[in-house]
């Protein structure tokens, strides 16, 4: 009769069965890792401020610097804001409607109690604009470096609206300006990445049009 040999399993084979039991086991817990690492930062909300415009008549397109029936182009630095509405898994919304709205180069809104004796509203500056986001979430706007006012670092109020989720109204605030550390709504964001996310760089954006600034500003809708 012939011996029937049982393999034996040395210690090598032993520590690799060891790490491949292990490694599988840890498998589902390192693709969760993996994926909340590959979610986006959701795009903190933030107040709508006093100064919502109350008349969106009229020329309210996504060129804040030109208005139909004024000659002039509005004061300021000319500035392209340019950016993408998301979801946290990065997909994009399309036909997301994004309004903007800012004070003008003097620090006045283009709103009835926003009124002051000693320096009038830049009537050039359209002070409000509207854009959809196209099929791949992106969106553009054509206005001026945001200025700070009394009490206010400078920024630019956003508010967005998607079929089958939730309005967000948030800001966009510009890297290095002295203010950004005193800003009592800036600073009142608590989560780090989530202020950092509404703080833009803006550069040189000669490529869109000569002497202007440009800045991408994604906007993430959480639901």
């Amino acid at each position: 009769m012939s011996k029937i040999l049982t393999p034996q399993l040395g210690r090598r084979h032993v520590v690799r069965g060891l790490v491949a039991v292990t490694t599988a086991a840890l498998l589902p817990n390192i693709g969760a890792a993996r994926a909340a690492q590959q979610q986006l930062i959701a795009t903190p909300s933030q107040t709508e401020g006093p100064f919502y415009p109350t008349d969106w008549s009229g020329d309210a397109d996504n060129d804040l610097v030109r208005v139909i029936g004024e000659a002039a182009q509005a004061q300021g630095q000319l500035t392209h804001i340019l950016g993408r509405v998301l979801d946290p898994s990065g997909a994009p919304i399309p036909g997301a409607a994004i309004e903007i709205w800012q004070c003008d180069a003097t620090g006045i809104y283009r709103h009835p109690r926003d009124t002051h004796w000693f320096r009038k509203r830049d009537g050039s500056f359209q002070g409000r604009g509207r854009a959809t986001a196209d099929a791949k979430g992106a969106y553009s706007f054509r206005t001026i470096k945001p200025v700070a006012y009394p009490g206010r670092t400078p920024h630019i109020h956003f508010a967005i609206t998607a079929p089958g989720r939730e309005p967000l109204i948030t800001q966009m605030y510009v890297a290095g300006e002295a203010q950004n550390e005193r800003d009592g709504i800036l600073n009142g964001i608590r989560d780090a990445r989530q202020r950092d996310s509404v703080i833009v760089s803006l550069q040189p954006g000669d490529s869109l049009e000569p002497s202007a600034l440009m800045g991408t500003f994604d906007i993430v809708i959480a639901r």
